[in-house]
Order: C-alpha cells, then structure tokens, then sequence
C-alpha cells in the first residue's frame, strides 16, 4: 500500500471523527460491515422536519473508513435523506470511476488516492452508506 495513500490529513481525519458516540434513543440504526477488510460502522440517527438533527456514529474501520466517516460526519447534520443518498451515489460513482466529481463534499479530495485501490472502496462507502440508510429508515 502506498505510503502517501495514509498521509498526514488521512490520519489526523481517522483521530478526529465528530458524532463519535452512539445515541441513547435513536429513530434508526443501520450498520454496515465491508466484507473485503471487516471494517464496520453503526449509524443512528434522528430526523426532524424531514433533516437529520442528530447522528452517533461507532466507527471501527481502518484509516480510509475512519477519515471518511469524519468527512461525512462534519457535513451531514441538517441534510435529507434524499440528499445523503445522493452524496452517497456520487462518491459511489467518483470511486468506481463513473465520475470525476468531488466537488459535492467537503475535503473528499483527500480521499482521491485511494481510488486506485478498490479493495479500500468498501471501507471508504461505509459512513455515507450507513447514514443514508439510517435516515431513509427513520423518515418513512
């Protein structure tokens, strides 16, 4: 694995993830597991007037998981469900190279080396997986 494929902003990201804590009474709860590196993230949250108002998030993903968890996390509070799982399907389509758009998240360039490996894809989709999935479920 390349050495700059963990840098510096990768690991200060994966040490500083903000919701870092699972909620007391959550509307919903997803978790999502990558079968190719076992990482694994739970999210839950709580809707209000169809925007998530809160989010806890158990991280326990390697670096690129955990920095990508951050990113989403710092950005996802006050979003609809329809909006987190369209952030979700451009990173999607950024890493399986359908896109070359990064423009629609905060700091996600950071990430862009790791397109090369698709092995670390899973990882890096499991925050923005779980809390789409977790906000679509609490606002049906």
């Amino acid at each position: 694995m390349s050495a700059s494929l963990y840098n510096n902003d990768i690991l200060r990201l994966a040490a500083s993830i903000p919701h870092h804590q699972r909620l007391a009474d959550p509307h919903a709860s997803v978790e999502k597991r990558s079968p190719t590196c076992g990482s694994r993230i739970t999210a839950d949250v709580r809707m209000a007037d169809g925007r998530l108002a809160e989010m806890g998030l158990d991280v326990k993903a390697c670096a690129l998981g955990q920095a990508s968890a951050a990113l989403m996390a710092a950005q996802a509070i006050g979003l609809t469900a329809e909006e987190l799982a369209e952030a979700r399907d451009k990173l999607t389509a950024y890493l399986s190279g359908e896109s070359e758009d990064l423009d629609f998240w905060p700091g996600l360039a950071v990430l862009a080396p790791a397109r090369a490996y698709p092995a670390r894809h899973p990882s890096i989709r499991l925050g923005f997986e779980a809390i789409a999935e977790a906000a679509r479920m609490a606002d049906a």
